[in-house]
This record gives structure tokens, sequence and C-alpha cells, in this order.
């Protein structure tokens, strides 16, 4: 049975599962100017060609998730049919690059959208299912394409926009999680254990080229009611890593759960500052997308939780909840940012 922990308005989770469902498997998969980034090393592979031998965008994001996913399930020998449930979203109309990309594995499916906060919403939604018995193995998935999210949201890439200092490169870059069903045999590995869902905030940011600035309200909000619900202190984390705030909302962030009591600066890290190096490849505030703080959490922060480099991460991905049409009516951009906290879990000794 799962146990929430209900503090006002709040849904927080921490410490209730008896034993917290093991990510066994993982992957990530990026661009070429990702790639070329200070990170692009860790990624499991880099694609030079942006159409992923597609004829389109959008069939390219589809073909980039589902080599995402099954790297993921290579790491752990496991088969598409082993997935009990997938968690899966992205940023296009109806997340046709989830539903396209799956459509052939035959795997019960649960589309989600949560804007770039869709990674730490798949990951949290897949863990409830682990733990609540649905199968052996759930999985969470997700991308962004810099060309299908132009497309969408901003203008034709032949016509050369200019870019103001705030806005941010839409990755292109995927990741993906396999989650074990929880059996009281943990052996290592790592866990979620914790988690908290985000509330809708909007303080009325109507640029649709400021989405740090949009987001980071929702970003501090979450992460605060988190350490107060737990009890804990940043310090109590060796990362406090955010979706894609970018440089502006990265300041932001640390400023206002800073007037909240929380000095989370020390140990702040924003994926969207991660991905690129400004000076050379120009991304004026940073990356963004779906899969930037996917790819980076699988690619990169994962393994140094694998191998015991770091011991207890929050991973609070960030997301703009807008639309092209709403934006165009003049609304403003409410953001949402959803928390899993990841632990390095102890290795059991057998007992014989």
């Amino acid at each position: 049975e799962i146990s929430c922990s209900l503090v006002g308005s709040e849904m927080c989770i921490r410490d209730r599962f008896q034993t917290p469902p093991v990510i066994v498997g993982y992957g990530s998969v990026v661009g070429q100017k990702e790639g070329d980034g200070p990170l692009g090393y860790c990624f499991d592979r880099v694609e030079t060609d942006a159409h992923f031998g597609q004829e389109t965008w959008e069939q390219a994001e589809s073909t980039m998730q589902r080599q995402t996913l099954q790297l993921a399930l290579s790491k752990c020998n496991l088969q598409e049919s082993d997935i009990a449930c997938i968690c899966a979203g992205d940023l296009m109309n109806q997340c046709i690059g989830s539903t396209y990309g799956l459509r052939s594995m035959e795997i019960p499916f649960l589309g989600i959208y949560g804007a770039c906060s869709t990674m730490a919403e798949g990951i949290l939604t897949a863990s409830l299912l682990a733990d609540a018995g649905v199968g052996e193995y759930t999985a969470a998935l997700t991308s962004s394409h810099f060309s299908t999210a132009e497309r969408q949201f901003r203008f034709p890439l032949s016509y050369g926009g200019t870019r103001p200092p705030t806005a941010q490169w839409t990755c292109t870059a995927s990741g993906a999680v396999i989650l074990e069903q929880p059996d009281g045999k943990a052996c290592g590995g790592v866990g979620v254990t914790g988690a908290c869902v985000g509330k809708i905030v909007d303080l009325g940011v109507t640029d649709a080229n400021n989405m740090g600035a949009a987001m980071a309200p929702a970003a501090a909000d979450t992460i605060v009611r988190y350490l107060e619900a737990t009890g804990t202190q940043p310090s109590a984390y060796d990362v406090i890593l955010t979706g894609d705030l970018g440089k502006v909302g990265s300041e932001l962030v640390c400023d206002l759960a800073a007037k909240q009591g929380m000095d989370i600066l020390p140990v702040h890290k924003d994926c969207g500052v991660l991905m690129f190096d400004n000076e050379k490849q120009d991304t004026h505030a940073g990356g963004s997308g779906c899969g930037c703080s996917a790819s980076i959490l699988c690619g990169y922060f994962l393994p140094l939780l694998q191998r015991g480099a770091i011991r207890r991460m929050l991973y609070a991905a960030t997301g703009a909840l807008m639309s092209p049409t709403a934006s165009q009516q003049g609304e403003s951009i409410p953001g949402i940012s959803h928390l899993v906290e990841l632990s390095a879990l102890e290795q059991k000794e057998e007992t014989l």
C-alpha cells in the first residue's frame, strides 16, 4: 500500500516506500550540438544526423525516443515485453514523439505531459506504479528536439529570428529510466526514495523567450515544500538539480528559496546551464526542453549515484505549461516542477 504524507495542500512521499523502487537501467541520446557541450562525453549516443535517418523532424524525435528506450533496456538485459507500463511524453501536440515512437513496441502506455518537467513526472508516476505492484518493471521516457520545438512554439527555422539574451536553446536529447518493483531484497543501486508532486505556479510572466523566469517560482515552491515536509535542509543532499531554468532562472530559484529560509545555492545545479558552453556555443541563457534534464540525469548524475560518487540528490525538473494558442491570446505562462529524491542504496550482505 502506498502511504503518502499530506501536509496542507501538498503531496510528498518520502521514506514511505518500505523498499524504494530501484533504477536498474537508464539511457541517453543527444544531438551533435549537445554532444559538443561540456557533458558530451557522458551520453550513451551522440547522433550527428539531426534527422536520425528520417524524413521529418517529428519522425526524428520519435526515432530518438525509441533508440533511447532500447539502450536503457539493453543495459539491464530486458526486453520490451518485460515492461509492465511506460510513462512517456514530449513537447509536441498530443505527445506524438512518444506515441509514434512507441506504437510498434506494444508496451502498456501512459502518455504524460509536464512540459520540461516530464521526466520527473514520469519517474514519479512509474515509481508509484512499481510500488503498487503493477508489474516487475516500469519505465519513464521523454525527449525534445530543437527543430520540432522551434516549429511548434516559435518561428520556422528559415525565418532567422533574433533571440534575446534570456532565450534558451531547446535540446535535441532524450532520456529513459527502467525501474524494478521493490521486493525487500535491495542490493545496491539507485533508489527512488521520495517524491513531491508539483503545483501550478503562475506569477504573470508572459515572455515566451524568458522561460527561466516563468518556471523558477514553481521550482522554488516544490523544493521548499519538500524540504519542509521532510524536515531536511539543503545540506542533506549532495545535489539539488533543477531541470532547465538556464542562467536567468537558476539565479532566481536560489533567491526565491533563500527568501523562504532555504539556502540551496551551495548544492544547486541546473541542467540548462550544464548542457552547453555558452561562450563557445552561443546558447544565450542555456538549454531547455524535456530531453535536457532527462539526458543529463541519465548520462551524468545516475552514474554518479550508481558508483557512490554522490549519495543523495533531489531532481526537480521544471516545465512551462504554455501553448502557442494561449501565448497568442495574451495568456501568462504557468510553471510547474515535479521532484524525486534519488539515493544510492546500500549493498546488503547475504546471510548464510
